[in-house]
Formats: structure tokens, C-alpha cells, sequence
């Protein structure tokens, strides 16, 4: 909050300043105008003298303008350009290398690594069952099984059927 208060006051200053600067700067530039005491003759020459003035700085101000709005199409145009060249070049596909752990760890280390590791040798075998040729699967129809296996009867086959197996 005193940074706000502070940056608050000199803010405020700044347009203190630069009001007096304005002020200053108009004073020394325009002189008053002394319209009395002057014939019709000599205020038509004054204020043709004065719209001769507006005049050419009217002109000034269109020309900075039209400059301004120049350089201001110029700047897109540069900008869409750079964002056309960026848009041009594509990343090439990444391949897929396979690297062993010795080339890794000697590209990692460099001529510092001088033990071989084979990391598989280090694996178990696991055998693979396939468990689909042991269980036979059964085609049938499904409405005589849901019939079959309702009510107790079906409750009592399915109790003597995980019986059994264990019992041999």
C-alpha cells in the first residue's frame, strides 16, 4: 500500500509537470492575438495569415498520420511474415533407434564406463499356460442352463460341482 500511496503521488506530480510544460511551451510559441484598434482590412490580412498557418499544419499532421498508418500495415505484414516462415518448416518424424544399455551408458559416461551390463540376464523366465486350452468351453444352449441351475436343484448341482474336483 505505500508503494500505491507513492507511485500515486508521483503519477499525480508527472501531470502537474506536464501541464506546466504545456503551458510553457504554448507561450512561448503563440503571442497573443491584438485584434483591437485594427481596420477591416487588417483583420481579413490576419486571419488569412492565421488559416495559412492552420493550413500547413494541418498538412504536417496528415503527413504524420499517413506515415504512421505506413508503418503500422508494414509491422503486420513483417509479423505475418515471420509467422508464415515459422509454419513452413516441419519437425521431421522422430525414428525409433534401440540402443543397449552398454552404448547408453557409454554415451552417458563416456570412457569412464568399462563394465558390460547385460540388464536381461538378470530376468526370470516365466512360462506362459494357456489357460483357454485347459477350460473347454461349452456351446450350448443358455435358456436349459438357466432352467437347469434355478430353484434348489440347480443350487445343489452347483455346490456337488465345486465339491468334486476338490474331493479327488
Amino acid at each position: 500500500s505505500l508503494m500505491l500511496a507513492k507511485a500515486k503521488e508521483e503519477w499525480e506530480q508527472e501531470l502537474v509537470d506536464k501541464q506546466s510544460e504545456k503551458e510553457r511551451y504554448l507561450s512561448e510559441r503563440i503571442t497573443p492575438l491584438r485584434t483591437s484598434g485594427l481596420s477591416l482590412s487588417q483583420l481579413q490580412d490576419l486571419c488569412r495569415e492565421l488559416h495559412e498557418k492552420v493550413e500547413i499544419v494541418d498538412e504536417e499532421r496528415y503527413d504524420i498520420e499517413a506515415k504512421c498508418n505506413h508503418n503500422t500495415r508494414e509491422i503486420k505484414d513483417l509479423k505475418i511474415k515471420v509467422l508464415d516462415l515459422r509454419g513452413k518448416f516441419k519437425r521431421p518424424p522422430l525414428r525409433r533407434v534401440r540402443v543397449s544399455a552398454d552404448a547408453m551408458l557409454r554415451a552417458l559416461l563416456g570412457s569412464k564406463h568399462k563394465v558390460s551390463m547385460d540388464l536381461r540376464a538378470n530376468l526370470k523366465s516365466v512360462k506362459k499356460e494357456d489357460t483357454e486350452k485347459e477350460r473347454p468351453v461349452e456351446v450350448g444352449d443358455w435358456r436349459k442352463n438357466v432352467e437347469a441351475m434355478s430353484g434348489m436343484e440347480g443350487r445343489k448341482k452347483m455346490f456337488d460341482a465345486a465339491k468334486s474336483p476338490t474331493g479327488q
